[in-house]
């Protein structure tokens, strides 16, 4: 009686390898939400670079009088799954428009004839699938409500959803920063 109670227990195998397949189900769940948020979360680039790429283009044209167009992806290299450093000598420069540091999107900015209206987009493949996110902001012609068109960044899907027309069956992005389509930077990860 006295050589049971004083012997010692441990784990056996069984029960080992119970919490190892429960660490291994709940890890398998976690990792690709993780993931799936983090590239949600690169998507906030676009947005925050849209915007200011529109200040600086109002505050040119406050100046000038017509807008700035860079019509060539920029970086040139960009709108990959990796950072790319930031292009000097382009039509940002002229504007006065930097982002901080290097980027994962590439940008663009088309301006009509009369540079009355333009079009500024970015695109990037984040997550290397080969669809890119696309994101724009489209300032319109004062009193119309046409866009300028697409610089013809990332998978051309802007222009393709009527992104750049209230009224061509696409989106609205007419004076705000947004997805051309609705899977851009949402549930295409």
């Amino acid at each position: 009686m006295r050589k049971l109670l004083n012997r010692k227990r441990g784990f056996t195998l069984i029960e080992l390898m119970i919490v190892v397949a429960i660490i291994g189900i709940l890890a398998a769940i976690a990792i690709p939400n993780f993931l799936r948020f983090q590239l949600r979360s690169k998507t906030g680039e676009a947005r925050t670079n849209l915007a200011g790429i529109r200040t600086a283009e109002e505050s040119y044209f406050a100046e000038y009088g017509v807008y700035v167009a860079q019509s060539a992806g920029v970086p040139a290299a960009g709108g990959t799954n990796q950072k790319t450093a930031w292009t000097t000598g382009t039509g940002f420069d002229t504007m006065g428009w930097e982002p901080e540091g290097s980027v994962f999107f590439m940008y663009g900015v088309t301006i009509n004839g009369a540079s009355t209206n333009y079009t500024a987009e970015s695109a990037a493949d984040l997550d290397g699938d080969g669809t890119f996110s696309d994101f724009v902001y489209v300032h319109p012609v004062p009193g119309n409500t046409a866009g300028s068109g697409a610089p013809g960044l990332g998978d051309g899907n802007c222009a393709a959803t009527g992104a750049y027309n209230a009224n061509g069956g696409g989106q609205d992005l007419l004076n705000s920063v947004g997805a051309c389509e609705a899977m851009d930077g949402q549930s295409q990860f």
